[in-house]
Parts: structure tokens; sequence; C-alpha cells
């Protein structure tokens, strides 16, 4: 029988066994007024650099609540070091992207401006507590980066050595994504997902004149971007991620 604790907590904090974790008056609502728990209660605690620990509920206030750090429930292990570029969309779809890429284990997002992108500002900081709040109910490891958001042509222009870059071609220029991802080396990668009135051919033209770019195809139906997010990185899982192979 599972033994682990229901309740699991993203922190900031350092742990380790006998350490003590004061939590804000954010999370001490959520765990004693949301969630109702007791004194004693058995918390999993985790950082994204210590594993992830159990954890007792020793003391409590009106505003705060305090935890006693006790044993490790997994060392910190590695995970894929997927990028997710992505042009912002509406609120609720752009909620559900960041929801839905941290679940499937998207290691940084970074929202990028294209010619066509219809919004002009995007809350990272909501951004980044839907992906805690994800991160929580899915049981990684850590939490997703949430990167400013930039100009298409900025990002690529810092693109760092190494990282290969999908792009989801909604033209029908690439090859098959099961086919790309099934062939790709291991190691650093990124997919690119464009605005709903889809890339401009100068954009198209730039990206595909990068060595480090490859164009995919996501199949015949025209989907929506948030659509497309969750079909990418769900390929790329079953291909070449975790789903396949175990992280190193």
């Amino acid at each position: 029988m599972d033994d682990s604790p229901k309740l699991r907590l993203f922190i900031e904090a350092p742990l380790a066994e006998g350490g003590t974790v004061t939590l804000g008056a954010e999370q001490a609502h959520y765990l004693l007024h949301v969630m109702r728990a007791p004194a004693g209660a058995q918390v999993a605690l985790f950082n994204g650099r210590d594993g992830e620990w159990q954890a007792r509920l020793a003391d409590s206030g009106k505003r705060s609540a305090g935890l006693v750090v006790e044993r490790c429930l997994r060392p910190q292990a590695a995970e894929p070091d997927l990028w997710l570029l992505f042009a912002p969309v509406k609120r609720q779809r752009i909620d559900f992207i960041a929801e839905k890429a941290t679940e499937l284990g998207v290691s940084a997002l970074q929202p990028v401006f294209t010619r066509r992108t219809a919004m002009t500002r995007v809350n990272e900081q909501r951004l980044r507590a839907i992906a805690i709040e994800a991160a929580e109910q899915s049981e990684r490891l850590t939490v997703p980066e949430i990167r400013p958001s930039r100009a298409l042509d900025m990002v690529l222009a810092d693109w760092p050595a190494g990282r290969r870059l999908f792009m989801l071609d909604e033209t029908g220029g690439g090859r098959p994504i099961a086919e790309v991802l099934s062939r790709a080396e291991r190691g650093p990668a990124a997919m690119l997902v464009g605005p709903e009135g889809g890339f401009a051919k100068s954009e198209l033209d730039a990206v595909l004149s990068l060595a480090f770019a490859r164009p995919v195809g996501l199949g015949p139906r025209i989907l929506r971007a948030d659509t497309a997010v969750l079909a990418a990185l769900a390929c790329f899982q079953a291909l070449c991620g975790d789903w396949r192979h175990p992280a190193e």
C-alpha cells in the first residue's frame, strides 16, 4: 500500500533531514484551511534541487505553518531538457499550455512574439503559479522556468550551441514529427509553436535557414495552437523523452 503523503507542495527553501520549513501565508492558508491538514499531517515537499522529502506539520498560526523535514522520499533525478517556445494566445488557452507543458515535462516555457501574434502581454507570474500547481499535481520534481516574453528573432539570435529546435510547420513543409523524432539523438531540444494565424513567410524562411532547426508536421488536420503544443510534446516524450527511456 502506498503510504506517501497525499499533500504535496513546492517550496524554495533547502531540504534536508531534520530541517524546518516555514510556509508563507498563501501556502499556509491552502494547507490549513483549504486542505484542512491537522497537526502532525504528513506533507511531501520538493524544491527542484534536493529531491522529494516527507515533512510533518508541527505548528501553525493564522497566517503561517511550520513543518519538520523527516525523510527523503525520492532523490533528485535528471529530466528531459526540453524547452517550449510558443506564441502567446488568449488567457484561458495560455493557462492550458502552461499547465499541460508542465505535466508533460517541459523544462522551460518561453513566450515568443511573432508577426502574427495577437496578444501583446503575458502575465509570467500567473504562468509560474499555474506551473507550480501542475508540478505539485503531476509529481514531477521540478517546476519549469518561466522566461520573460521576447521577440522570436531575439530568442533565435541568442540560441545556445548544441540545442536542437523542432518547428511545427503548418504549411506542410516538414516531415512527420514521429519520423523526425524517432531518428533524433537525445540531448537538449526545443519545440517552437507559432500563433493562430501561422508564421509569416519571412519567419519560416529565417527559422529554416538555421542549421539547428528542423521543420516537423502534425498531420493533415489544422490544429489550434494549444492542441498542437499538447500533440508535439506527447510525441517528443514518447519517442525520445522519458516516456520511453529513463532520464539520465
